[in-house]
């Protein structure tokens, strides 16, 4: 090109450019919507379905493809795709998986959202959604309809663990998909891809990035693992078609967090069993809800998938049937290290009540009668912590 004489062209088009790569401790940001090909070549032998296309930003570049190998490496997968928040994982897969007259079956303590999602779906398309209980595999029984079923482990506020290897088992015998939600065990707790000595796998997995791989709560973001490269092509079309993209920036501030995620998972597991066994001695509660506690629904079936019996950060208690739930009120209001908010696995500790009744199905015996609250363990001292739930249920004595 010959030198550019007008100072206006200079700023659009630099004349100097500094060397492009150089070694870091963190990756280059790229930030990208349009993407510059060398020559029409390089613009028409390409395709889709290539490892990296790198042809427009919604598609992928360098930072939202590291992040993405590196989440489905964390995962045990081979595949990912990165979205704008835990649900729009969700979403994807549904949208991409599900059709009029399928039936898709859920447990009944699925992440509230996806249930909302999928009787959207049902209102809209005429997808069939079939309920099932997560601690009795015999609840799963898919008709020749059936074309998805979704995991949750553990399960959403009440955390029963499912019976992973009899209701995968049997999904597969059935030619059944299979979807888990993995934000819980963060791709850390247990291989969703190889959880059992058979060497049982899930399909899929979905995780809301939004939790430990960010661990500052403050990003949104959510992925879809897979192993299986044309389930992989067929959520990445189902993704471009819906034109779906994440922020660049977004990308590499998780990537920054991955270097020290499991240091954080497994502070705030420790921290969280101190917390539960603090917890079971409080007269306050009627029943405390955690997969590592060997009264808690689904204890058997955490035991014998996680591995080094770790678990996320997070810990329910139901309180007794005299406190309404206008004093469970005054509890969270008393508070003041746990912070009333959703979402978990950021450095301050959080705080949510829920009545279950409005959110089952379902008839339940391994629940208690009562308001649930559930705790989300931060990166504080645990003795702090007691203290503060302490000082809060004395408005309660």
């Amino acid at each position: 090109m010959s030198k550019i004489q007008n100072k206006q062209t200079c700023l659009v088009h630099a004349p100097r450019k500094a060397p492009q790569y150089i070694e870091t401790v963190q990756p280059p940001l790229f930030r990208a919507s349009t993407i510059i090909f060398k020559n029409t070549d390089a613009l028409f032998n390409r395709h889709w379905t290539d490892a990296y296309d790198y042809s427009y930003g919604t598609h992928g570049t360098p930072t939202t493809f590291t992040l993405a190998d590196n989440i489905a490496q964390i995962e045990g997968g081979q595949h990912s795709l990165l979205t704008p928040s835990g649900l729009s994982a969700i979403n994807l897969v549904n949208s991409c998986f599900l059709s009029h007259g399928d039936e898709v079956w859920v447990p009944d303590n699925i992440y509230g959202p996806n249930m909302e999602h999928l009787r959207n779906l049902h209102q809209r398309y005429g997808i069939e959604v079939k309920i099932y209980n997560a601690l009795e595999y015999e609840s799963f029984q898919p008709t020749s309809k059936a074309k998805l079923l979704w995991l949750e482990a553990a399960g959403s506020v009440s955390l029963e663990f499912p019976d992973l290897k009899r209701l995968v088992r049997k999904a597969r015998q059935s030619g059944i998909l299979t979807a888990l939600d993995n934000t819980w065990g963060a791709g850390l707790a247990f291989n969703a891809f190889d959880f059992s000595d058979e060497h049982l796998s899930v399909d899929l997995t979905v995780h809301a990035l939004t939790k430990y791989p960010s661990g500052g709560a403050d990003i949104l973001m959510g992925s879809v693992v897979t192993r299986d490269r044309k389930l992989y092509q067929q959520l990445f079309r189902m993704h471009a078609i819906q034109g779906i993209s994440i922020s660049g920036d977004d990308a590499a501030q998780i990537q920054r967090s991955l270097a020290h995620m499991q240091l954080r998972y497994r502070q705030q597991s420790a921290n969280t069993i101190v917390l539960l066994n603090w917890l079971k001695q409080q007269p306050e509660f009627v029943q405390v809800l955690h997969p590592a506690d060997e009264n808690s629904p689904g204890h058997q079936y955490w035991k014998e998938t996680c591995i080094d019996k770790q678990s996320a950060g997070l810990v329910s208690v139901i309180f007794k049937p005299e406190y309404d739930l206008e004093s469970v009120r005054k509890f969270c209001d008393q508070l003041r290290l746990f912070k009333l908010g959703f979402s978990w696995g950021g450095p301050v500790s959080l705080v949510m009540l829920y009545q279950l009744k409005e959110m089952r199905t379902l008839e339940y015996t391994h629940l208690k009668e009562g308001v649930l609250v559930r705790f989300c363990i931060g990166l504080e001292a645990v003795d702090d912590l007691i203290t503060d739930i302490q000082q809060a249920l004395q408005i309660l004595r």
